[in-house]
């Protein structure tokens, strides 16, 4: 029983990291939006970088791309940091209240491409 034990307790690790990485169907693509306004909270972290954003009218969660590829585009963790003002063009969240995947952020007059 014993020689199950560690194949089973892997699978079931995979599984739950599987499951915690969502697919980008859970997202709108027929009604993009674009969010400007301060970032209130950067994770500069995988699977995907996060930062939050003070829209005119709610805080957005903004799902960017994962870390390596923002760094291979320019985009380090400083473009990002609290503070600075970003306009983040994506797709809304169909599961999330005010939460969105970006397609692409525009720091300091700078665009970023996210996919």
């Amino acid at each position: 029983m014993t020689r199950f034990a560690l194949p089973l307790a892997a699978s079931l690790l995979l599984a739950g990291t599987a499951a915690a990485h969502h697919g980008w169907g859970s997202y709108d693509a027929s009604k993009p939006v674009t969010v400007t306004g301060p970032i209130l909270t950067s994770k500069y972290e995988n699977p995907h970088a996060t930062i939050t954003v003070r829209g005119t009218d709610k805080v957005w969660t903004v799902t960017l791309a994962p870390t390596f590829r923002m760094t291979n585009r320019g985009a380090l963790a400083q473009i990002i940091a609290a503070g600075k003002t970003v306009t983040a063009y994506g797709y809304p969240s169909t599961v999330e209240k005010n939460e969105m995947r970006a397609e692409r952020i525009t720091v300091d007059g700078k665009t970023y491409e996210m996919r």
